[in-house]
């Protein structure tokens, strides 16, 4: 049978900050990549997804994504075969956080969604990879505009009411990947340290030369880096059932 791989996007995104990986993994794994637009918190996205997957499966999320990816752990830890978390977080909310997000929902219900991606977009990748390879700034933009205020509210206001998973962490027990871009100012690599440190044998990448938005910035690595971990053994209660 055809293992399970669920791809989640993160904050404004859509399948196509996965395009890459569903390019490299698509013909070994049946890749799912699920929509997250109609929810406003975290988990309800999480139950959302569960509710639609098979009985077990694989679980990458980026950013937001990988958030809703540990509260699946939460919720059905028994389902989840192998985790991996990239470019993310996993701290309560910050001083200024609410007024700082909230500049950007006021501005995309004032301006709409393509002012939103001008002023978020460029500190999400790497200095001047928009100038080396255009296809990201179109690929990111065209995303973020396919979003709507609404969404974009719903989002933010799950992201500001997040579970807090630290003491999960340590409880999980199925094969981790923790993988953040080299030059991620949003989640830098420090970020991800504490990740690791708190999940038992969980691997971690580092993705050379890549911001925050590493699946599309870094595509050729991070496709790399998860198909090592879909070789790692699940546990034998998942292959036998």
């Amino acid at each position: 049978m055809t293992e399970t791989l669920v791809l989640i996007p993160g904050l404004l995104c859509d399948a196509v900050i996965w395009k890459h990986q569903v390019a490299a993994l698509g013909g070994r794994y049946d890749v799912r990549i699920p929509d997250l637009t109609g929810f406003s918190t975290i988990p309800d996205m999480a139950a959302a997804v569960l509710r639609d997957m098979p009985s077990v499966i694989s679980v990458a999320g980026h950013s937001m994504g990988a958030r809703v990816a540990m509260d699946m752990v939460r919720q059905a830890p028994d389902r989840i075969a192998r985790l991996a978390l990239l470019d993310t977080g996993i701290h309560p909310m910050r001083e200024g956080e609410v007024e700082r997000r909230q500049i950007l929902v006021d501005l995309g219900a004032r301006e709409g969604m393509r002012a939103v991606a001008e002023a978020w977009l460029p500190p999400m990748v790497a200095e001047g990879a928009f100038d080396a390879v255009p296809s990201l700034e179109d690929d990111l933009f065209a995303m973020v505009e396919r979003m709507t205020p609404a969404i974009h509210g719903g989002q933010i206001a799950a992201l500001l009411q997040r579970p807090d998973p630290r003491a999960l962490l340590p409880t999980i027990r199925c094969p981790v990947l923790v993988g953040v871009g080299e030059k991620d100012a949003w989640s830098p690599p420090a970020q991800h340290r504490e990740i690791v440190d708190l999940i038992p044998h969980a691997q971690y990448a580092v993705f050379a030369g890549s911001g925050h938005m590493a699946p599309l910035e870094a595509p050729d690595q991070v496709s790399r880096a998860l198909a090592q971990w879909m070789t790692a053994p699940v546990r034998t209660e998942m292959v036998h059932g």
